[in-house]
C-alpha cells in the first residue's frame, strides 16, 4: 500500500495525493446522510417550505416525502404495521395520531422543548402520543364570477346548502378517505343531533357533484369555477385567493369542524434519532414561524401572524364536538356514509 501511495505520488505529485487520500476521508461522511421517511397528509404547497427550513438546521437528514389524504395514509400504516416503512408521522390529525397509538403504532415520545408550547398543542399523555403543530378549521370556499352566472345566492350556513338550488354545485372532501370530511360530519352530527345530520347529509347529497379523496381539491375545483362551492380548508382556501382565484372564504354561522395537526414517531422505525431531530425542531419557535406562513394557528406561544386572505375569525366559529367520540364511532359512522353516499365518490387512484 505504500509502495502504491509513493508510485502515485511520483507520477502525480503531493499536492494531487493529499487531495485524493482527502477526498477519500470525505467522501464516506457524505455516504452517511440519513434519509428519513417521512409520511403527511399536509398540503404540498407546505412540503418544499417545510423541507428547506429543516435542512438548514440539520444538513445531515434528508426528508423523503409521502403525501396521502389521511383516511388513506391511515389505512397504509395499519397496514404496514409489521413492517414499518415510515420514521415518522408529520402534519397528520391529532385524531388519526390517537387511532394509530391504539394500534400499537406510535412510539411515545416528548420533544425538546414541547413543554414551552401552548397547553392544547400539548398532548397529556407522558410520554405524549402526538405534539401539536398548527390548528386547522373548514370553510366553504364559493366563487363568486360564477356564482353570479348561475344565479346562486351567497350561503352563510352549512344547512343553507340543502336547499335544491345549489344541485350539482357542490364539492366536499369523503369523510372516508379524509380527515377534513369526517370533521365536517362531526361537527354537523354536534350541531344538528345524528339523525337530524343524516337527513341533513341525504339533502346534502342530492346537491353533490362529488365527494373527493383530497380536502384541497374542492376549493381548487371552485377556484377555476368547475363548480361553485367546494368545502375546504383555512390552509387550501387562502392560498387560492392569494394566487387570485375569485372565491369568498366563508365560516359558516353555525360552526365548523377543525382539527390539530401534530407529530408522532413511528413504533420500529429503524432511523430513530434523526426523527427525533425531526420532532425536535417540529416544536422549535423557527418550525413554528414556517407554519404560521401558511397557518393563522400555531403552536408556539407569541407566533400568531395572520397569511394572506385569512378569515380572522376562525377559533370562534370552532363547533364543539367530542374528540373520543369521534374515535370510538369512526368506523360506524364512515360505513353509514360510504353506504349511503359513495357512488359520487371519487375513484381512488391506483
Amino acid at each position: 500500500m505504500h509502495t502504491a501511495r509513493k508510485a502515485i505520488g511520483s507520477a502525480l505529485g503531493v499536492t494531487a495525493v493529499a487531495a485524493i487520500l482527502a477526498f477519500g476521508m470525505i467522501a464516506p461522511a457524505l455516504a452517511q446522510k440519513t434519509t428519513l421517511t417521512v409520511y403527511t397528509s399536509l398540503q404540498k404547497e407546505l412540503l418544499g417550505p417545510y423541507e428547506a427550513a429543516f435542512a438548514k438546521a440539520h444538513p445531515e437528514i434528508q426528508i423523503a416525502w409521502l403525501r396521502e389524504a389521511t383516511g388513506t395514509l391511515q389505512a397504509r400504516l395499519l397496514a404496514e404495521k409489521d413492517n414499518p416503512r415510515a420514521d415518522v408521522i408529520f402534519g397528520v390529525p391529532i385524531m388519526s395520531l390517537v387511532a394509530l397509538d391504539q394500534a400499537g403504532l406510535v412510539e411515545r415520545y416528548a420533544p425538546k422543548g414541547n413543554e414551552s408550547l401552548k397547553p392544547h398543542f400539548r398532548d397529556r399523555n407522558n410520554p405524549p402520543i402526538w405534539t401539536g403543530m398548527d390548528m386547522y378549521i373548514s370553510v366553504i370556499c364559493f366563487n363568486t364570477v360564477e356564482a353570479a352566472k348561475r344565479n346562486l345566492p351567497r350561503p352563510t350556513k352549512w344547512t343553507d346548502l340543502a336547499n335544491p338550488v345549489y344541485r350539482g354545485q357542490v364539492t366536499m372532501p369523503s369523510p372516508a378517505a379524509t380527515q377534513t370530511g369526517y370533521l365536517n360530519m362531526l361537527a354537523w352530527i354536534k350541531n344538528m343531533g345524528e339523525p337530524a345530520a343524516w337527513k341533513f347529509m341525504d339533502q346534502l347529497h342530492d346537491n353533490a357533484a362529488m365527494y373527493t379523496n383530497s380536502s384541497s381539491t374542492p376549493c381548487k375545483l371552485a377556484s377555476t369555477g368547475e363548480y361553485a362551492i367546494g368545502f375546504s380548508t383555512d390552509i387550501t382556501a387562502p392560498l387560492l385567493k392569494t394566487k387570485g382565484a375569485p372565491i369568498d372564504i366563508i365560516l359558516p354561522e353555525d360552526k365548523s369542524g377543525w382539527e390539530i395537526e401534530g407529530t408522532a414517531l413511528v413504533k420500529g422505525s429503524k432511523n430513530l434519532a434523526a426523527a427525533k431531530a425531526l420532532a425536535d425542531w417540529s416544536v422549535s419557535k423557527a418550525a413554528n414561524e414556517q407554519y404560521n406562513k401558511f397557518m393563522a394557528i400555531v403552536a408556539y406561544p407569541g407566533v400568531n401572524s395572520l397569511p394572506a386572505n385569512y378569515p380572522g375569525n376562525s377559533e370562534a366559529m370552532m363547533a364543539d364536538f367530542d374528540v373520543p367520540w369521534g374515535i370510538a364511532n369512526r368506523t360506524r359512522l364512515v360505513n353509514e356514509w360510504t353506504k349511503r353516499y359513495s357512488t359520487k365518490a371519487e375513484p381512488k387512484a391506483q
